[in-house]
């Protein structure tokens, strides 16, 4: 492990995620489409209807990019994660299911991803390549986005980032696992892309201990991030380091508001919580 830590500010537009009510004053949520996103059934979520951006408010929100990267970092962060996966509006544009724009920002694979590196090539200018790194997730289907050629858009991607020597991070996120014999078995479909990546490689989907200790020893990633067991483990690095047992999370906590539950209250190890 490091012996420091250092923080960064994830950076994100919502687009069609938001529910409803959408957001402040009513206004609709905005997109590359203005297609609904289809109801949860299992949630019974209902997505409001989005506006799909003009081709001249494009640069606007480029600019909120830049100016929340530069706030994160006189806020005190160290760099900031700029949300480029599962959905959110930058990812609305890449992928081909979600953008059905005849403008520059639509059509080919270089078209779908320039808003995107737009962001990238902003951020970069106003704080710096060192200071920022991106989330991906190509082959992720989530609130109706997803692409009919993951490869491409994920390499694609890749070397519009190799662009900006000292690029902090590429975090890429895995195709979806299986269970198979009561085991989860990932994919493991990234590897074309930590080896055209000229930076640092971060894995995610679905790792536990064993599994991220072996992709890291061999080769596949350089580190491996952790979400949904790290959210019911706070002391996770310690029950890492200890091989202990893990707590389970609750899905069903994930996403809630009212009661705010599954946040800030799963246990410590005994004794952990005083470090």
């Amino acid at each position: 492990m490091p012996s420091t830590a250092r923080a960064l500010s994830s950076s994100a537009r919502f687009g069609t995620l938001g529910g409803s009510p959408p957001t402040p004053d009513g206004q609709a949520p905005i997109s590359s489409t203005d297609k609904q996103i289809t109801p949860d059934a299992e949630s019974g979520m209902v997505y409001s209807k989005p506006r799909q951006l003009q081709t001249d408010e494009i640069p606007l929100i480029v600019d909120d990019f830049r100016r929340a990267a530069r706030n994160a970092i006189e806020a005190g962060f160290d760099g900031v994660e700029i949300h480029g996966a599962h959905g959110y509006l930058l990812e609305q544009f890449m992928k081909d299911s979600s953008n059905n724009r005849t403008d520059e920002y639509g059509g080919s694979l270089e078209n779908r991803c320039r808003f995107a590196v737009e962001v990238i090539d902003a951020i970069v200018h106003e704080i710096g390549a060192d200071r920022v790194g991106i989330r991906l997730s190509p082959f992720v289907d989530y609130m109706d986005c997803f692409d009919s050629d993951p490869h491409a858009l994920g390499m694609y991607m890749v070397q519009q980032l190799n662009k900006h020597q000292g690029f902090v991070y590429c975090h890429m996120v895995e195709p979806r696992m299986a269970i198979v014999d009561g085991r989860r078995q990932i994919p493991h479909g990234l590897l074309p892309f930590r080896k055209a990546f000229k930076g640092t490689f971060i894995a995610a989907g679905g790792y536990d201990r064993e599994e991220g200790n072996k992709v890291v020893a061999d080769g596949y990633a350089d580190l491996v991030a952790y979400g949904r067991i790290f959210l019911a483990n706070p002391d996770l690095p310690k029950r890492f380091e200890l091989d202990s047992p893990l707590n389970k999370y609750d899905r069903n906590t994930f996403y809630t508001q009212d009661p705010v539950i599954g946040y800030t209250d799963y246990p410590f190890l005994e004794g952990s919580n005083a470090e």
